[in-house]
């Protein structure tokens, strides 16, 4: 593969810079190359960034490769703008000792076309029972997490943070204390009361997180915190920072687009933790600006539409993300003044790789890892286009501007859009 870029908009550093960029046998780097070129491109129109890193998406293989597969998730990456990703455990079989992540290691090898680092789980089974077997997991995966459940016991989450932080990896916690859950399934808000609807109330995220960072202060465990969603949670972890715990967190574009005054009766504005209220949205926005909030992942989480067709109750928790987060930020964040571009791809790329040990995405005289934008382009978000085999969103038909034409993964190409004329 060789391509030259002549005069693009090249993002490095924190800045966009007019560059002619040559990729040529795996490499990214500066200037003509003297070799032949398969296509030279007028870069004036496109953009280059490094590629993005979403250290939150469910693959769903093993185990559930009727919603998702390692291949089609990757597919959906790409096509994104994403060169890695980082799988949760809640599979089956679980990766809770060696073998069982073998099965998911295999798929990888065998069908990714973007870098998949999977987690392995905190317990067995997710269950909160017993530790994982995290020794022998801990040279392959990028972190422990139990995601999709809470671990509930103290003793339990303790015992991991110490395991973890003699190993050298984060514990990722999905913060849930079932106790406060009382079966409710969206934000215990004004749309639910007006409703009749049942709620999920805030303090079932963050008491969680309050528990877990005393932990953190008993054992310097390094600790991230799932897709935050509410305004205590940001303010619990922006104290926790000034104390200089080593402790992140990430947050989803649904929570930072959405309130539940903009929910509808379907299935697509379904999951966990629930769209929140206008508040925390608005705190979310300031934890992304003052540094509090490192990263925003997708929580790309497909299931089949059947089970996304039965209401905001009876239809199961998730949505997707991968194919849409950068245009819909770029689109209402930064077209808007709420984010600079460059914080963007901070949380988008730089921090995530930084935070979970990912290679560096753009460097001198390595394989290439980056993505092609044309952020000119307006379109509406259409699943049906997805390349995800999930096609539960709550932003169809939003109005965007930004599309990925060209996503290249550890100097292959990962996705080209097939509609691109250069």
């Amino acid at each position: 593969m060789r391509y030259q870029f002549t005069n693009a908009n090249v993002y490095r550093n924190g800045e966009i810079r007019k560059e002619t960029v040559a990729v040529c046998d795996r490499i990214l780097c500066g200037g003509p190359v003297d070799r032949p070129l398969t296509e030279e491109i007028a870069g004036d129109r496109y953009t280059i960034f490094p590629g993005f890193a979403d250290v939150h998406v469910h693959f769903r293989e093993p185990g559930f490769s009727y919603k998702e597969t390692i291949a089609s998730g990757c597919r959906a990456a790409a096509r994104g703008g994403y060169t890695a990703v980082c799988p949760m455990p809640n599979l089956d079989p679980c990766p809770d000792d060696l073998p069982h992540l073998q099965a998911e290691l295999d798929i990888i090898r065998r069908d990714a076309v973007v870098e998949v680092m999977p987690y392995g789980a905190i317990t067995v089974g997710e269950k909160g029972e017993a530790l994982a077997d995290m020794e022998a997991m801990a040279p392959y995966v990028v972190a422990f997490s139990d995601d999709g459940h809470g671990v509930q016991r103290d003793e339990m989450m303790g015992a991991a943070m110490r395991r973890a932080k003699a190993l050298g990896k984060l514990i990722v916690a999905h913060c849930e204390d079932n106790r406060l859950l009382k079966g409710g399934y969206i934000h215990d808000g004004a749309y639910a009361a007006a409703h009749g609807h049942r709620g999920i109330c805030s303090e079932s995220e963050w008491g969680q997180i309050a528990r877990d960072l005393d932990l953190v202060r008993e054992t310097g465990c390094g600790y991230h915190v799932c897709h935050i969603s509410t305004k205590e949670s940001v303010a619990l972890i922006r104290r926790a920072k000034a104390e200089g715990l080593d402790v992140s967190c990430e947050t989803a574009p649904h929570y930072l687009l959405l309130n539940d005054s903009m929910l509808q009766e379907e299935g697509r504005f379904k999951m966990n933790p629930p769209i929140r209220g206008e508040e925390d949205r608005q705190a979310l926005l300031e934890g992304l600006r003052d540094g509090t909030i490192d990263v925003i992942a997708t929580d790309h989480a497909p299931h089949t539409a059947a089970e996304k067709s039965r209401g905001l109750e009876g239809s199961l928790m998730g949505v997707v993300g991968l194919e849409t987060a950068f245009p819909l930020l770029y689109t209402y964040l930064v077209k808007t003044g709420e984010l600079t571009l460059r914080r963007l791809v901070e949380l988008l790329s730089d921090a995530p790789r930084k935070r979970f040990g990912l290679k560096d995405a753009m460097v001198e005289g390595q394989p290439a890892n980056f993505t092609l934008f044309d952020l000119n382009e307006s379109y509406a978000i259409d699943p049906d286009t997805f390349l995800s085999m999930g096609r539960s969103t709550p932003f169809a038909g939003w109005k965007v501007q930004g599309r990925c034409l060209m996503t290249v993964a550890d100097g292959r190409i990962a996705y080209r859009d097939p509609h691109w004329e250069v």
